[in-house]
């Protein structure tokens, strides 16, 4: 039913090829019939141009262009809708010739299959032959096979009888055999146990024989006696029990032990006992003035860190007391203090700088901005010059990170340290406002190339002099 199926399609594709070729045809004809009407009509209007060019501007003429101008513009989309109608055929052209292809090529498929099918089913008439042979002489194989198989069960049973006896058997031959090779090592472990026993009896016996020659020689090297005289000296009776060996020797030991502590006679024992007896005198007095000695350091090692401490914390309350009032002079405001921190003791203190700028909270000195920190330290570092003076103050760049109001402040606060103090203050700064404050500039130039001078002017004296004039 498929192939006849794909039989029919292939036909009814084959029409419609024809039919397209066909309406492609008279599409053709019918764009090559507009292409030559658009060309009439451009050749109308070209000499109705002409005409119109050669004769006098009149309405009919006009209209008569207008017409043709617009038969022309008809002739175009009637000829471009021909085109695009030809163009469509075209694709369904197309399209149809590819299913076409399909279509064969399914129905080419379809006929290797029906041919595979026929061999195919050749085959399986052949094995249901072969399948009916065998189920005829298979017809009479029960009744041989369950004889067969009686007779077969009976020898299973008879082998199995026979298997049993056997393992049995086996099992007891195995027992006798684990109780010989039992009997067997037991037998050799107890005659190499004896032939050990005879050998270190004979060993005690050898060393015993050794060692009583040894004793009897020592005896009479040490002694110069016999064993029996050896008893006798020691208070033995040859008939009386001997006492006990490790007794004997253990006091033999000691009696040795005492004599090696003993040594030789010194003869200047007594000469070296005074002479320890001296140094060891000396030593402890020694001894004595170095333990005043170190009791006198401690006292004065309390003694200098109680008075460090007081002169400590009476300059940290100056210094303090300084910082708060040039802090509030340089920011116009605010609040400011010095912290000791990390230990109860001050001199083991470290130091905590709290800053509260006019319009702000308090905060640790890292918190502050570049110019924050500057005038802060710069107020810390006058407090210090107020507290403890100094004949010089070198200030270098102090005022980079300022901008122009708190140079101004800065310099305002250095005129003032000047006045209230006798310390010179070097300032090295390349801002033009703290130089016009200044009283003396110091300078270096290059008046020729690699050559230096060093230049510097007096303000006060130029002041003066500008004033006079």
């Amino acid at each position: 039913s498929k192939v006849a199926a794909a039989r029919k399609a292939h036909g009814t594709a084959e029409a419609a090829a024809r039919e397209a070729q066909n309406t492609e045809t008279r599409l053709a004809a019918a764009l090559e019939n507009a292409e030559a009407r658009v060309a009439e009509a451009e050749e109308a209007l070209d000499r109705l141009v002409d005409e119109q060019a050669a004769t006098s501007d009149g309405k009919a003429e006009v209209a008569a262009r207008d017409t043709a101008k617009r038969r022309a513009a008809e002739t175009r989309e009637a000829a471009a809708e021909a085109g695009n109608k030809m163009e469509a055929e075209r694709r369904a052209v197309i399209g149809r010739m590819r299913r076409l292809e399909r279509l064969d090529a399914e129905l080419r498929d379809w006929k290797s299959r029906l041919a595979g099918a026929g061999s195919h089913r050749k085959d399986l008439a052949a094995r249901l032959e072969a399948a009916t042979r065998d189920r005829e002489a298979l017809a009479e194989a029960p009744s041989e096979t369950a004889v067969e198989r009686r007779r077969l069960k009976a020898a299973l049973e008879k082998a199995e009888i026979e298997a049993r006896e056997a393992t049995a058997a086996r099992a007891a031959g195995e027992m006798r055999e684990r109780e010989a090779t039992d009997a067997a090592r037991k037998g050799l472990t107890g005659l190499a146990t004896c032939r050990e026993t005879a050998g270190r009896a004979e060993e005690r016996v050898t060393a015993a024989a050794e060692r009583l020659a040894a004793v009897e020689a020592d005896l009479r090297e040490t002694l110069d006696v016999a064993p029996p005289a050896a008893m006798r000296l020691a208070g033995l009776e040859p008939s009386a029990p001997l006492p006990d060996r490790a007794d004997c020797e253990r006091r033999l030991e000691r009696l040795k032990a005492e004599r090696e502590r003993l040594g030789g006679v010194n003869l200047c024992a007594e000469d070296e006992l005074n002479e320890i007896t001296e140094r060891q005198g000396a030593m402890i007095a020694e001894r004595d003035d170095l333990l005043e000695a170190i009791e006198k350091l401690r006292l004065g090692i309390r003694e200098l860190n109680r008075e460090a401490r007081g002169r400590l914390l009476a300059s940290f309350d100056n210094v303090n007391k300084e910082f708060q009032r040039l802090f509030k002079h340089l920011f116009g405001g605010g609040e400011a203090s010095l912290q000791l921190t990390e230990a109860e003791d001050p001199l083991d203190a470290g130091l905590d700088i709290i800053a509260r700028p006019p319009g702000k909270k308090s905060q640790v000195l890292s918190l502050l901005s570049g110019g924050e920190q500057t005038l802060t330290a710069t107020a810390l570092i006058f407090a210090v010059f107020l507290t403890n003076p100094a004949p010089i103050c070198v200030l270098d760049e102090i005022d980079a990170p300022l901008d122009d109001a708190n140079v101004a402040r800065f310099c305002a606060l250095l005129d003032e340290m000047s006045r209230a103090t006798d310390t010179r203050f070097l300032i090295i700064t390349h801002n033009p406002i703290t130089m016009a404050r200044m009283h003396r500039l110091y300078g270096v130039t290059m008046v020729e190339k690699g050559v230096s001078q060093l230049v510097s002017v007096n303000l006060e004296a130029a002041e003066a002099l500008r004033e006079s004039a």
